[in-house]
């Protein structure tokens, strides 16, 4: 058996290597040599290795067999490690999966958002001190708290008692997001009468952040306290919080920054007398309260259960504006690209453009001088007329979470284990008034509407029971409307242990409804934009099973497979819930089918994990707004029949090769596709008609952004006097920008000939040049003299500095997307180009920690 698991590697390292197949729609092949002299060391390692055994209370009782143990989870895994800190600079996507098959709990209830299935990691930023204890569930495995997810399930145990006995002061400095962070954490652990208490608390900030414009203040906090009733009763309550404001960066096109010979031009910002503002601000404060009972029913079994709620804002700010120009610094019509066919115009933009760093930012003082211009009287009321206002999107969100695990040994062999949940969530968007920029008022008032329905006085109107609406500073206008969220499951596992063989089983049932309620009465939408709309209903199931071979205590082959279906997300199916409660036609569950393999080896010098894996995604939504040139409108492009596929190998070690020197590796190897063509329905957003419906051939282009190759190898060095010094080098490859459907549509091509360049332009999909980076790490241990140590405590003082992209490697695109905005009349994909993020070039941090 032995030799079968070296033949299985070294088969499925020519895989990981071999060359790619082509497939119809493109791709380039590549071809890698591999290192023979890698797996004959593998080779050696697996068959020196010994089994290790474990004996339960059960097997010691009765003097039986003894089995070998299963894999462990609870360890960091290696390639999981690469991807969080090495791969995190170029946004890397595990498996290419998107946010929401990705879920984290926290003391047992579950923090996903109901509206988008994204886990708010923001809401405990700052809060590393007491969130460091976790046990994480990879792909499709078991565990004991949840059915799991295709990406990874993440538990945090975040209660007083489990939080070390120690206090700990904390400053780090760096140039990324905040340049400044101090952390408090104070952990009693359990006393005598069974109480432990836990605080922690941050703040950071930057007056500005790596990138031009950008700034950042957070605070965050947490104070937990937990109650040992009994040896069967554990009571933990906790709250949490991190309140953030932080100035944001825009994409931006390739001329732009080539015009301000930078990669990391931000448009989002102005000089105000002497002051950089930033008009997009994103802020939230969303404090989350949990209590956790566990009940130690006998030794063999256990019932935890949590109830959490969590209430508050997140917005996002940016400028509005009625009837006056664009004030976007970078508005194509600003730019020198528009005027090509005038050269003298062109060039005489571009000179600006190039020397005037004011015309390339927001024109403050131009704002301000508008709305003290425009006095006149709206609806009785006479002042300044704002035509220019800084807004806020806001998400005001209500959300209540219950959860119920029971734990429970049957027998020898059998672990069983049932939960059932139960979350609601309310969400209300609104748009409110920030500031008036020098005015006394604004009118609310749809102006596109206006346009489209000169004859008809509602139709301006955004809210019919309150016309002609004059709102200052703090009040609601545009739009304002619920969406409420209730979903409840049910689900149970389980886990069969035999002497070489681990099997398990695991189903879910779910429902999941959701529903709008206007609470404005939209004068375009008089009759189904007010009040509570249509209740979706959807039923939903998951199964997964899975097998693993354990050849002895270090070696394991696996398998585990899934079939479940998800509900879709609100978003995805309103045309445009701002306005009314129009929904796409032929609303489904999602259906998703997954697969994955592989080996895993724990041995004292290598520990490595090898995994294929193949998912299918069918019949997903979406939904897209933008300015339509044709129309002289904004259009929604609802869109159904997306399928999308994923498949490829993971391969993470990490090997001791010398006594204090590690070498640390992870290889990402995947292909991510759309493999349907999507049909889209196109409605105006001042219109309930339905203009077109087409179909975008969208089959066989690949999925964007994330690198689909990602490659990590890291050397580390730790002394026998504590300190350590680690260089990573990572290699990126095979990363391609999302498509915009719109420009894959007979429409888009119907003017253009078969295998012309133009028509090829249109189609193509960019994938941007193959990147790197070099990481170095390096920390100290210190432990304090005896004299110098607080309260006679062991006091450690503790130093780390890690400096990412060393080499300042500027050119790594993170991110980015074709506009949606496609010019029809002349098929020119350089009107409205593509927008870039730039990863950040060299940055650091250095730390100190005071630990007594």
């Amino acid at each position: 058996m032995k030799y079968f698991v070296v033949a299985v590697l070294i088969t499925a390292g020519t895989l990981l290597y071999a060359q790619d197949t082509k497939r119809k729609h493109g791709g380039d092949s590549v071809l890698i040599v591999k290192s023979d002299s890698a797996f004959t060391n593998l080779k050696e390692l697996i068959l020196t290795d010994l089994p290790v055994v474990t004996i339960d209370d059960v097997d010691m009782g009765e003097g039986g067999s003894q089995n070998i143990s299963s894999v462990l989870t609870a360890g960091k895994d290696p390639f999981l490690s690469a991807a969080a800190y090495n791969f995190g600079l170029i946004r890397f996507k595990v498996r290419g999966y998107d946010a929401e098959n990705f879920t984290t709990y926290i003391n047992g209830v579950s923090l996903e958002n109901l509206d988008n299935g994204f886990t708010p990691f923001g809401l405990w930023g700052g809060l590393n001190d007491v969130m460091r204890n976790r046990d994480l569930s990879i792909g499709l495995r078991t565990n004991t708290f949840a059915f799991g997810e295709l990406g990874t399930v993440t538990n945090i145990d975040a209660r007083a008692g489990k939080q070390r006995k120690q206090t700990e002061i904390g400053y780090a400095f760096s140039n990324r997001n905040y340049t400044h962070r101090f952390s408090f954490t104070h952990s009693t652990g359990f006393s005598k009468k069974g109480w432990a208490f836990s605080v922690s608390g941050s703040r950071r900030w930057a007056d500005e952040g790596y990138i031009s414009g950008t700034y950042y203040d957070g605070w965050s906090y947490y104070i937990a306290a937990d109650k040992r009733i009994n040896q069967k009763h554990l009571l933990s309550v906790i709250a949490f919080g991190a309140p953030t404001e932080n100035g944001k960066q825009g994409a931006a096109t390739a001329e732009v920054q080539e015009l301000a010979n930078n990669h990391y031009y931000n448009p989002y910002w102005g000089y105000q007398s002497g002051k950089k503002r930033n008009a997009n601000v994103a802020r939230t404060n969303q404090p989350v309260f949990i209590i956790t009972h566990d009940f130690r029913i006998n030794n063999k079994s256990s019932l935890i259960t949590a109830i959490s709620y969590s209430f508050g804002d997140k917005g996002a700010s940016s400028i509005d504006w009625y009837n006056v120009p664009d004030p976007r610094p970078d508005y194509y019509r600003n730019l020198p690209s528009y005027y090509e066919d005038n050269p003298a115009v062109y060039d005489q933009i571009k000179q600006q453009w190039i020397n005037n760093e004011g015309l390339r930012q927001i024109n403050w003082a131009n704002l301000y001088n508008t709305n003290t211009s425009s006095k006149e009287t709206f609806n009785g009321i006479t002042g300044y007329r704002s035509r220019y206002i800084l807004s806020e999107a806001v998400n005001n969100i209500k959300k209540l979470n219950f959860n119920t695990v029971y734990n429970t040994r049957l027998g020898k062999r059998t672990e069983f284990t049932a939960g059932a949940s139960y979350q609601t969530q309310k969400s209300d968007f609104f748009k409110r008034v920030l500031d008036l920029l020098g005015g006394d008022y604004f009118a609310d008032l749809n102006q596109f509407a206006e346009r489209s329905y000169p004859n008809n006085p509602d139709a301006g109107q955004p809210d019919l029971n309150n016309r002609n609406h004059v709102t200052f500073v703090g009040d609601r206008y545009q739009y304002d409307y619920d969406i409420t969220i209730n979903k409840a499951s049910a689900w149970s596992q389980a886990v069969f242990k035999f002497r070489k063989i681990d099997w398990f089983g695991a189903v879910e049932l779910s429902n999941t409804q959701f529903w709008r309620t206007g609470n404005m009465k939209n004068g375009l939408f008089p009759n189904n934009s007010f009040g509570k709309g249509s209740i979706n209903n959807f039923n939903n199931y998951a199964v997964k099973t899975g097998l693993t071979y354990k050849i002895n205590g270090r070696n394991y082959l696996y398998v585990n497979g899934a079939i479940l279906t998800k509900a879709p997300y609100y978003d995805n199916v309103y045309f445009s819930s701002r306005t009314r409660d129009d929904q796409q036609n032929n609303v489904t569950n999602e259906e998703i089918k997954s697969i994955e393999g592989g080996y895993v080896l724990n041995a004292p010098k290598l520990k490595l994990r090898f995994t294929g894996y193949y998912s299918e995604f069918n019949n997903q939504l979406n939904v897209m707004s933008f300015y339509h040139d044709t129309y002289q409108n904004l259009v929604n492009y609802a869109i159904n029949n997306i399928n999308k596929q994923h498949y490829g190998l993971e391969l993470g070690f990490n090997a001791k090769i010398l006594p204090n020197v590690t070498l640390d590796g992870a290889a990402s190897v995947g292909r991510f596709y759309y493999n349907s063509n999507q049909n889209a329905t196109i409605t105006l957003d001042n219109d309930a008609s339905v203009l077109s419906t087409d179909t975008v051939y969208s089959n066989g282009y690949c999925l964007g952004s994330a690198p689909q190759e990602a490659y990590s190898l890291g050397l580390t060095y730790r002394s026998l006097k504590y300190w350590f010094v680690s260089l990573i080098g990572n290699y990126f490859d095979r990363m391609y920008l999302d498509i915009n459907p719109i420009r894959r549509t007979y429409k888009a091509v119907e003017n253009t000939v078969d295998g012309s360049p133009e028509r090829n332009a249109i189609l193509a999909q960019q994938r941007f040049n193959s990147q790197y980076t070099l990481d170095l790490f390096a920390g100290y241990s210190w432990k304090l003299p005896r004299k110098w140590a607080i309260h006679k405590k062991a006091t450690f003082l503790v130093f780390n500095a890690g400096i990412s992209n060393l080499l300042n490697n500027k050119n790594i695109i993170s991110g980015g997307y074709e506009q949606l905005r496609f010019d029809f009349a002349t098929n020119d994909i350089n009107k409205f180009p593509p927008k870039y993020y730039y990863a950040y070039g060299l940055n650091y941090f250095i730390s100190t920690i005071l630990r007594f």
